[in-house]
């Protein structure tokens, strides 16, 4: 059985040609558990491997609840998000857009910040008494003192600083990239991904992922939103 040290809820594309494409740029398929054979797309300024080595081991996905060491087994954590589930309505923007945030690129959802924001405050505080006390090592790992007061008292409270009004939902496409790099991507991308970005593009589950002993994320289970 694999021994998973941390679990996470996340945004994931059901199977289709969106997440096909989306598993093959960063070269990690989390619903088999195995590597993709990436792209080999003109224009790029690096091959793709290299554009994209920091968010291949967490495979494409959006964060709704960041990483955590839990409290109580996987079976717990899976009966826990499908109570949630049941509560909550799924979420719909009119589509997803490439942006450069500051020197990555990713997906923005167009048109649902409000009900993204609602939907991930709802998951923070229903896993939050799943998860396991930050140790002091991994306090250290969000670089508390480049955080402005509100997010390291976020850190404080929840384990991780980007959440409630600082919460931002993207879908990560690359490592840090100087900017002649990302723009040159983002062309490329745009072109390439043009054809299957869903819209309107939908979240319609909660993705329970756990990461591994070398750090790839692992999907374990899907609960439906159908409040």
């Amino acid at each position: 059985m694999q021994d998973f040290t941390r679990y996470a809820v996340y945004y994931a594309p059901e199977p289709g040609p969106f997440a096909d494409a989306m598993e093959a740029w960063l070269g990690w398929d989390g619903a088999a558990g195995r590597a993709v054979a990436q792209p080999d797309l003109p224009g790029l300024p690096r091959p793709v491997a290299d554009l994209t080595r920091s968010p291949r081991k967490y495979g494409f996905h959006g964060t709704i609840r960041a990483p955590f060491r839990p409290l109580v087994p996987e079976a717990q954590l899976i009966r826990a998000l499908d109570v949630l589930a049941a509560t909550q309505p799924p979420v719909r923007c009119e589509g997803l857009e490439i942006h450069d945030l500051h020197g990555f690129l990713a997906l923005l959802p167009q048109g649902c910040d409000a009900a993204l924001s609602a939907l991930a405050e709802a998951v923070m505080r229903a896993t939050d008494p799943l998860r396991a006390p930050l140790t002091d090592a991994e306090i250290a790992r969000r670089r508390p003192e480049t955080l402005t007061p509100r997010q390291r008292a976020l850190l404080d409270r929840w384990g991780y600083p980007f959440v409630m009004e600082e919460f931002r939902f993207h879908l990560t496409l690359t490592d840090q990239l100087p900017a002649p790099q990302a723009q040159a991507t983002a062309q490329v991308l745009r072109a390439h991904l043009g054809p299957v970005l869903p819209r309107p593009f939908v979240i319609a589950d909660l993705c329970l992922m756990a990461e591994d002993r070398a750090g790839r994320f692992h999907l374990r289970h899907r609960s439906a939103l159908s409040g």
